[in-house]
């Protein structure tokens, strides 16, 4: 908390030391074939800039100007969402005069988003479909955790105009997220909307619980004074009360309160990293439940015997077991031992391995190649 209040504090200094300037500037500019990074902070001696379009993790030197303020110039990457952040004097910062803004979790950081006119990069923005669905937040009673949470519901356009009964896919979010972070980061209402607008999705709803074992909600609602997971529970590695609930409380809080198909054949699961192995949990424990399994970033960890999760699966039966993860994400070893197993099983699987690493970018395009496979 005091690190977070001593980033705030000094992003206010360093508007305040030239407010008239910060009026007039916006950072990042973007040209043709350059992004210029400005950074107000005159009494500044080292400022740094690392974003995810980077190689490596030390970033990148800012140049000081003649007018106190610092530069940064580099090449315009190709079309994606980035996030990036300052480090002025050692404290890491947002950009302070960058107003776009995304919070993953525990991490906080500057947006810039390079446009782009083909797919998937199209579907992020708001202008690529004319047909809105809706964002809601709602809270259920979760026995499995013995207190209320709450979850993130995206309603395809036309859902408050009509009586159709539509399926439901329930998206999960990896380690450290929560209920925010399939809508801000992941752009579940943009890509959606352009994909069901285009026809090539079924319009369908999206339920994205939050998974973080010892928070009821994102960090905008709930206070703590730490925010702090134990990665060696048993309720952070397997999921345990979250999946729990999953299946005893949110699905059927979403069939009493939704227009809803309550049947295995309009029901998908997936989920991204830790999320993937949430997924993994709940087709083992309750493979009836779903025809449509999506597991992304992730697969088997050498811990998981492959007879133990698959076997109910196979034995169930289902209509699509999909696998999105990269040969550069550092969870492809256990998405390998997956498609291993399910070919030594004789079980049917489609996997999509264009695809970058461990982050965002890769689990935006999951979402726009998994989400028209389902309910077909």
């Amino acid at each position: 908390m005091k690190k977070t209040l001593a980033i705030i504090a000094l992003a206010a200094c360093t508007l305040s030391a030239n407010a008239q300037g910060f009026k007039q500037l916006h950072s990042p500019e973007i040209t043709a074939d350059s992004l210029i990074f400005t950074v107000i902070a005159p009494n500044a001696q080292n400022v740094r800039i690392q974003g995810d379009w980077m190689q490596g993790w030390g970033g990148e030197a800012m140049t000081k100007g003649a007018d106190g303020k610092w530069y940064y110039r580099t090449a315009k990457p190709s079309p994606e969402i980035y996030m990036y952040n300052v480090s002025i004097d050692g404290q890491s910062s947002i950009d302070p005069t960058n107003f776009r803004i995304f919070r993953d979790g525990q991490s906080v950081k500057s947006l810039l988003y390079i446009q782009g006119d083909k797919e998937p990069y199209v579907a992020y923005d708001d202008r690529s479909s004319t047909q809105k669905g809706q964002i809601v937040k709602r809270w259920y009673n979760s026995t499995a955790h013995g207190y209320a949470r709450r979850l993130t519901v995206y309603l395809p356009y036309g859902y408050d105009q009509g009586k159709q009964k539509y399926p439901v896919l329930y998206l999960q979010h990896g380690g450290g997220g929560d209920e925010d972070c399939w809508t801000v980061m992941g752009r579940v209402a943009q890509i959606m909307d352009y994909l069901i607008e285009k026809g090539k999705a079924k319009p369908m709803i999206i339920v994205m619980p939050n998974g973080m074992p010892i928070h009821e909600a994102s960090a905008d609602v709930m206070m703590p004074e730490q925010w702090v997971e134990d990665m060696a529970s048993s309720d952070f590695m397997d999921g345990t009360n979250h999946v729990k609930s999953l299946y005893a409380d949110i699905i059927p809080f979403i069939e009493k309160n939704y227009r809803v198909v309550a049947k295995k054949s309009h029901r998908a699961v997936a989920g991204l990293s830790m999320g993937g192995i949430y997924t993994e949990q709940i087709t083992k424990q309750h493979p009836e439940m779903f025809d449509y399994i999506g597991v992304l970033s992730m697969g088997l960890t050498p811990q998981m015997a492959p007879e133990e999760f698959l076997g109910p699966v196979k034995n169930a039966g289902y209509k699509l077991y999909w696998i999105g993860c990269g040969k550069t994400d550092m969870a492809y070893s256990n998405a390998e031992r997956s498609m291993k197993a399910l070919d030594q099983m004789g079980m049917k699987y489609e996997y999509f391995g264009e695809l970058g690493g461990h982050s965002w970018d890769t689990w935006r395009k999951c979402l726009f190649e998994f989400a028209p496979k389902l309910f077909k």
